[in-house]
């Protein structure tokens, strides 16, 4: 017995020692991205670059809040996100709901495998017609352009997340509140919904995650600083000749922290959201 403890208790500290280099090795870009936005210039452009920092400066914050156009971007990247999870979630549930409860109606497979399908396929493939497209409709310099776009990649993923949750809704509950005189859309809403909010939560935070961090389609479609989003955004800190690498830095830093804190406190409702369809009954 006294052998087994000794054995479970190394193999335990060797679990949480995997899984803190692990971590670390995840967070680490991060974290240098943060040293080196609070790094002066001539320590960021030193032949021995080094983890700590002597004489940290917020210059180049001040920099990118005070001498671009970052706020700008960043309430943009904001409104398209918001948007685009707005319209990919609408639409994913209601076209989850369909493929769950009405699978065995002729199409709905077909319909099911092509979008499947179309996930197999390269955005980059889809840019030039995507802006032709755009540009026939007059959407070039829009924020449309960029939401039709994103809820277009969007929208399958989201679809076959909710799918798999509306499958662990035993159905009798839908039978119930037929009895009581619900319709369909009422029963989405009142009965699916409230009982799905981890999924809900999921979805949301891959729409939103996926139009925040896009950056093929935002640089094409988007040539106007009035509408230009983050992630193209701080490639502008990257000129002809030099890179300011501080700034640049800086920006990302401010860039992520909202997905950041996003995660920090949906934490529990997106790894309850993922597994909810993993297994049925």
């Amino acid at each position: 017995m006294l052998m087994s403890r000794r054995k479970q208790r190394l193999l335990t500290f060797i679990t949480y020692a995997v899984l803190v280099g692990f971590a670390f090795y995840c967070l680490f870009p991060f974290l240098w991205m943060f040293a080196t936005s609070l790094k002066p210039d001539t320590e960021i452009r030193t032949l021995n670059p080094s983890f700590f920092i002597s004489k940290p400066t917020l210059k180049h914050f001040d920099n990118v809040l005070n001498g671009s156009a970052f706020i700008t971007f960043f309430k943009n990247s904001v409104f398209i996100a918001v948007v685009t999870t707005a319209a990919s979630l609408l639409i994913s549930i209601f076209a989850g709901y369909a493929l769950s409860r009405f699978i065995r109606f002729k199409g709905v497979k077909a319909f099911s495998v092509a979008m499947l399908l179309s996930q197999m396929i390269p955005g980059v493939l889809l840019l030039i017609p995507l802006y032709l497209v755009m540009k026939n409709m007059n959407l070039i310099n829009t924020y449309w352009s960029l939401i039709l776009a994103y809820t277009t990649f969007t929208v399958p993923l989201c679809t076959f997340m909710m799918k798999g949750f509306f499958d662990t809704i035993p159905y009798e509950m839908e039978e119930s509140a037929e009895i009581d005189g619900c319709s369909r859309v009422g029963i989405i809403f009142r009965i699916l919904l409230p009982v799905s909010l981890p999924s809900l939560v999921a979805t949301s935070l891959f729409a939103f995650l996926n139009a925040w961090n896009e950056f093929m389609f935002g640089f094409v479609f988007i040539n106007d600083e009035a509408h230009r989003t983050l992630t193209p955004g701080v490639s502008l800190f990257k000129g002809l000749y030099q890179t300011d690498w501080g700034s640049m830095m800086a920006a990302s830093v401010l860039s992520a922290l909202p997905i950041v804190i996003i995660f920090v406190f949906m934490q529990r409702f997106l790894i309850e959201g993922m597994t909810a369809g993993a297994v049925k009954g």
